[in-house]
């Protein structure tokens, strides 16, 4: 079982009338550098150290991989804020990681919107299509979530994807813990 996948069952233990949380999967690409900057700054990967985030001192991709580590260090504040700085408001990367960090700090209803903006950007995306079908769990929406599973299926053409698995994985744990 993987790492989000015990914290999602221990999760649903607690309660399921809390909410139920939801886990990433890795995006790959950056070494995390973003997620150990200290007091708000972010990793450069053409300077090779730390910055400030500020607006035009960082590429897009700069600022996708800072807002993703950081998102992923649970820093939600600080990832949306990097991620808002992108330059590219239709970049389906930066709308699924602005989806995720509203979605984990609370804010469900704002990250659902930034990920149904992701998917109508690029609909075989199948990062935000995982992310999505667990924001629809945390509402209690299974079938939602196994239609968002079944489409990662098709995008993956086979059950094998870590997307899928993860998701899948996921839907298992809430039915298990809803006595289904």
């Amino acid at each position: 079982m993987s790492r989000h996948g015990r914290e999602f069952l221990l999760a649903a233990a607690l309660g399921l009338a809390v909410s139920l949380p939801a886990f990433a999967a890795g995006d790959g690409g950056s070494d995390g550098k973003s997620s150990t900057c200290e007091n708000g700054k972010v990793w450069d990967n053409r300077q090779k150290k730390c910055v400030p985030p500020q607006s035009g001192a960082l590429d897009d991709n700069n600022i996708y991989e800072a807002g993703r580590d950081l998102a992923y260090a649970g820093r939600y504040d600080e990832a949306i804020h990097v991620l808002s700085l992108a330059s590219d408001r239709n970049d389906k990367r930066i709308l699924n990681f602005l989806g995720y960090a509203h979605r984990k700090d609370g804010r469900l209803e704002v990250g659902i919107g930034y990920y149904r903006q992701a998917i109508e950007i690029d609909p075989a995306y199948s990062l935000v299509r995982e992310y999505y079908g667990e924001a629809l769990l945390m509402k209690g929406d299974v079938e939602g979530a196994r239609a968002e599973l079944a489409t990662i299926e098709t995008l993956c053409g086979s059950t094998t994807c870590e997307e899928y698995e993860d998701l899948a994985e996921d839907i298992a744990a809430f039915e298990k813990a809803r006595g289904g």
